[in-house]
């Protein structure tokens, strides 16, 4: 009699690799610099009003982690060019052109004081109206504003926000833990009545201002963990009002007629998943897509 192990084990192997395909590979320097820096991102969240989460992400994207050249050799991390009016040394690499001016700092820390001094020029005068924890709404002000070229400006921050959950930092003071918190899931007050919704033949109801799985998962009489499971999201993971927080497990493509979807500014592959009831995974694999993808502004992806 033949042994059908092998093909067993492969087909196993296999069905291991396509469930973790989707699921995002930590980048040990990024959390490295997260750590680092954490703190240093939360002292000037605390006296300049820019969220802890954007900076880092801003750091670790123009810095690559803080091991670019600029950030190696003159502490730029945030990859602000001289301008008319910097005073300070220079250094010159191309970046948009050939030769293109670039300032030099001392030490890093100078990097991210002139950072939050740069961001509180006139330009940029309307963030600060936003939600100081609205990463998403920060993000796509800041491609609005012209603080890169980049299409993808925005998007990438949220990726890199939503992956390495530095939303974590906007709800922490400097010094503390960063770690996960242990939420106590028995909330001593009575349930309230929640509108529910159906959207896309799934049921869900709609967060409030300052909103959790948690509150969200004891007034309608569920566990946490399936909501989380439902929604495709970490533990801690931010709410604002209007949120769509599905009650049952997403479809794995979207209904007729929602065919494609256009990428918007501050969208990211799960806010899309979210808005139209894909799985994740689903709307990754439908548009030949990895975990590593950034949907940019104009973009266009298969919803079914």
């Amino acid at each position: 009699m033949k042994k059908h192990f092998p093909f067993v084990l492969t087909i196993w192997v296999l069905f291991l690799s396509s469930t973790n395909l989707y699921s995002q590979k930590k980048l040990a320097s990024y959390v490295n610099y997260a750590e680092k820096h954490g703190n240093l991102a939360i002292s000037h969240m605390n006296k300049y009003k820019i969220p802890a989460s954007i900076t880092l992400a801003q750091g670790i994207l123009e810095s690559g982690a803080g091991l670019s050249q600029l950030a190696k050799e003159s502490n730029n991390h945030f990859g602000i060019k001289c301008h008319s009016d910097w005073r300070g040394e220079k250094v010159y690499k191309k970046d948009d052109g050939p030769n293109d001016c670039f300032r030099k700092y001392k030490k890093m820390e100078d990097s991210y004081e002139d950072h939050s001094q740069f961001l509180l020029r006139n330009r940029y005068s309307r963030l600060f109206t936003l939600n100081i924890k609205d990463y998403k709404a920060w993000a796509k002000g800041l491609q609005d504003c012209g603080y890169a070229t980049d299409k993808a400006y925005a998007n990438k921050l949220i990726k890199l926000i939503e992956d390495y959950e530095l939303y974590r930092y906007d709800s922490k003071k400097a010094g503390s833990s960063i770690s996960k918190d242990k939420k106590n899931t028995k909330i001593e007050k009575p349930r309230r009545d929640r509108n529910v919704y159906k959207t896309h033949g799934l049921i869900y109801v709609e967060a409030d201002i300052n909103d959790t799985f948690e509150a969200i998962a004891y007034d309608m009489g569920f566990k946490v963990k399936n909501l989380l499971k439902y929604n495709e999201v970490p533990e801690g993971f931010p709410l604002y009002k209007g949120d769509i927080v599905y009650l049952e497990k997403k479809k794995k493509k979207a209904d007729k007629p929602h065919y494609e979807h256009t990428v918007q500014i501050g969208e990211s592959m799960h806010s899309i998943s979210q808005k139209y009831g894909i799985q994740l995974g689903k709307l990754y694999k439908m548009n030949k897509k990895d975990s590593e993808y950034v949907p940019e502004e104009g973009d266009v992806l298969r919803l079914r």
